[in-house]
Formats: structure tokens, C-alpha cells, sequence
């Protein structure tokens, strides 16, 4: 027999085939105008590949300005190391021959032109990104008792900086989401996500505990649904520094957990679309230590640490990053250390879509609000595949989880 969910017609136990995306980047000339802010922001290390290899991978950008982007951990063609990484090469996803390469901190520039008095700008190396081909969704009651089976293919990039304060205030952080399903969902989303509420975080060994540190930048960033779950020095105390014979939990004192809960919405309020994916990371360089003068505390030298209780890291992060204790004074920035953040994951969740009948181009504000259908200064493109899929509900599971983009040659700041 035959079912009939919205507008998917599948015979029972199906599967469609033949994703495909519309979206068109539509990036206008190879040649830029000129740099923007994101650009050349980087500073090598000692030793480090020179900054003029680094800007060689760049890309234009909507705006015909010339952005950062990709690259590996380890320049190909010279051998040398920048040091840090962006997550998972986005040229392997299906998604890449629609979308192009990245444009790293075009939201932020937008949000120069969008409300000049107000700028947030963020360093390079938080930008980080994760895709998964043909990744099979949850669907809701209905569709799956159909025999519906949806698959998607999803490419995504957060800046999630993991090693400095700017976290602990800061909401505003830039989104780029492109998701194509097979039976027609499409989203290709860039702005800049507020993820809870500014100036404070929620505690990752307690969730429903609030921290307030300070005032974000910019100071009238909006609250946004979400939150941002970070480790702080009493997550360091109780979980982290532990008793002979126990072992330190890593996840509860450390694993910071960005969850998002974003949509685009029209002038009047209109939902448009919606997800909220989570970007999570499990061995952060930080935690918030007010007592510490720039409140930034390292895993790494808790590391050495010894109560007075006799309380220490039972861990074998400490123990690969230390050597078992025989090499002193590793420090927060060392490619020996562990604590470097390159080990993450996105859990896809709820992707929905009420725009049937509506346009698939639309402008909304860097923040997603105020969409309509003629672009305005400070607008970004937002592409929204014409359909309602409330019936369907499809959710997505965890992509990336078993990947390490670590190397030799990888250390905080990354």
C-alpha cells in the first residue's frame, strides 16, 4: 500500500533516493574587492607555516570580499604546521559542489554593516566544521510506523573557541548550516546564533546552575534560546581532582555542551525555519577560574595539582600529557597536552521547516529575524526549501563522534 505524510509519497518500508540540492552559493567573482575583517587575522607560531601560506587558503565571499577558510592541520605542499584545525575537510561532503568553501566570519562582517556600532568579530582558529553524508533521521510516530526511512546530508560550521574567556560572556557565535534531505527538506543557514543568555554560562557539572562573569560583547547581544554548558574551577575540584582510587570524570568537569536554538523568522514573527543542533566538545584547554586575573583556568595544570585533602587528576589525559609526571610544566599551549579540543561531536536534533508556498530565497538580519524577501543592508541570504515538514518531524543523531582532528603538531590556542 501507499502512504501519504504532507507532501512525501512513499510506498511502506521504502527509501528515497537522490538527494540533490538547489541551493546555488552564488558567490559572484573569483576576484575579491578586498579583505575583510576575518581576514589575515592569524599570527604564526615559532616555527609554524608563514601567515602568507595560511591567507593562501581563502575564498570569496558573498560580499566580494576575501575570507578565511578550510585548511589542514598540515600545509601539503610545504610540510609545514599551522598548528591548529577546522574540523572535518567540508570538499568530501555532497554537499560541497552546491555550497563552495566556507567563508569564515562573513556573519560577523554583516553585522558590522547591519549595526556598525555594535561589532563581533572572533578569532580564527574557533572556526570549526563537521559534515556526514546519507545520515539516517528519527522520524515522528506517523512517518516511522509508515516505514519511512529519511536520510540527509548535513554540512555545518560553528566558531567554537575552547581555549579562551571570550565564551564565558559572549553568545554571539557564527553559524553556518546546510542540510538537503531526501524528501525535500533544505536549509542553507548562516548567521550569528545567539546560544543563551550574554555575560554568563551554565555550569557542565551542574545544568541547571548559572554563572554570571561580565558583560558580553557586544554589550546589547540578544538572549537566544540554547545555552552554552562550560566547566568552571568547582567542576575542576569535584570531578576533576579526586580521591586515590577514583577516577576523574572528564565528561562531567570538562565536556562543554554549545546547544543552539535557532530559527529564521520574518518581519512579522513568522517562522520560517528552525533547528537546534548541539556542538559539543570533550577535552576543552579552559575553564572559568574567577580567581585567576583573566578568570581562565587550564586542565593542564590542574593537572600537577594536589589538594590539601590529597585530592589529584586521576586521568589518563594527564598521564599521556605529562608523561606519568616525569615532564614538569606542561604548558595550556603545548602539542603535548591533551587538552586541545580537537576531539568534538554535533548532535543533529529537530530540523523544521513552515514555508510552503513561500519563496526558498529570503534576507533576514545577521541574527535571522526580520526576513524578507529583498536583500537590505546587513542582510544575508538565507535559502529555505518551499514546504512544511511538521508532519514528518525529522530529527537527526550524533555526526563526527568517533573522529579526532588532533596531530602532532595541533596545541591550543585551536
Amino acid at each position: 500500500h501507499r502512504s501519504v505524510l504532507g507532501s512525501v509519497v512513499v510506498a511502506a518500508g521504502m527509501v528515497l533516493s537522490g538527494c540533490s540540492s538547489s541551493f546555488d552559493k552564488s558567490t559572484g567573482p573569483e576576484t575579491a574587492t578586498g579583505p575583510a575583517t576575518a581576514f589575515g587575522k592569524w599570527t604564526p607560531g615559532p616555527g609554524e607555516c608563514s601567515a602568507a601560506i595560511h591567507d593562501g587558503y581563502s575564498v570569496v565571499g558573498p560580499d566580494r570580499q576575501l575570507y578565511p577558510t578550510w585548511h589542514p592541520p598540515v600545509d601539503p605542499a610545504t610540510g609545514c604546521s599551522f598548528g591548529h584545525e577546522h574540523g572535518r575537510d567540508p570538499r568530501g561532503s555532497d554537499l560541497y559542489q552546491a555550497v563552495g568553501d566556507i567563508a569564515f566570519g562573513y556573519a560577523n562582517e554583516a553585522l558590522d554593516i547591519y549595526d556598525p556600532g555594535s561589532p563581533r568579530h572572533e578569532d580564527h582558529v574557533g572556526h570549526k566544521i563537521e559534515w556526514q553524508n546519507d545520515v539516517e533521521m528519527r522520524l515522528n510516530g506517523d512517518a516511522a510506523s509508515a516505514g519511512l526511512r529519511i536520510t540527509c546530508d548535513v554540512l555545518t560550521k560553528l566558531h567554537q573557541g575552547t581555549h579562551s574567556k571570550d565564551a564565558f560572556t559572549n553568545n554571539l557565535h557564527e553559524l553556518v548550516y546546510h542540510i538537503s534531505c531526501i524528501d525535500g527538506t533544505e536549509m542553507h543557514l548562516t548567521m550569528m546564533a545567539a546560544i543563551g543568555t550574554p555575560g554568563e554560562f551554565v555550569r557542565s557539572c551542574d545544568r541547571d546552575a548559572h554563572v554570571t562573569v561580565g558583560t558580553a560583547t557586544p554589550a546589547n547581544s540578544p538572549s537566544g534560546g540554547g545555552k552554552r554548558i562550560l566547566p568552571d574551577r568547582g567542576c575542576i575540584e569535584e570531578h576533576f581532582l579526586v580521591p586515590d582510587g577514583q577516577s576523574s570524570s572528564i565528561s562531567t568537569a570538562l565536556r562543554e555542551s554549545w546547544q543552539i536554538s535557532q530559527s529564521v523568522r520574518t518581519e512579522g514573527g513568522q517562522r520560517l525555519a528552525s533547528i537546534n543542533p548541539y556542538y559539543q566538545v570533550l577535552h576543552p584547554s579552559r575553564f572559568y577560574d574567577p580567581a585567576l586575573p583573566n578568570g581562565v583556568g587550564r586542565p593542564i595544570d590542574a593537572c600537577y595539582e594536589v589538594e590539601a585533602n590529597g585530592d589529584q587528576a586521576q586521568t589518563s589525559l594527564c598521564d599521556d600529557s605529562t608523561g606519568g609526571g616525569t615532564i614538569l610544566d606542561v604548558m595550556f599551549d603545548d602539542p603535548q597536552s591533551e587538552f586541545d579540543g580537537v576531539i568534538r561531536f554535533v548532535d543533529i536534533n529537530s530540523n523544521r521547516i513552515t514555508n510552503a508556498n513561500g519563496p526558498e530565497v529570503w534576507y533576514s538580519d545577521p541574527f535571522g529575524k526580520n526576513a524578507r524577501t529583498e536583500p537590505f543592508p546587513g542582510s544575508i541570504r538565507q535559502v529555505i526549501a518551499s514546504i512544511n515538514n511538521d508532519i514528518v518531524l525529522e530529527s537527526g543523531p550524533s555526526i563526527g563522534r568517533n573522529r579526532h582532528y588532533g596531530g602532532p603538531t595541533v596545541h591550543a590556542p585551536n
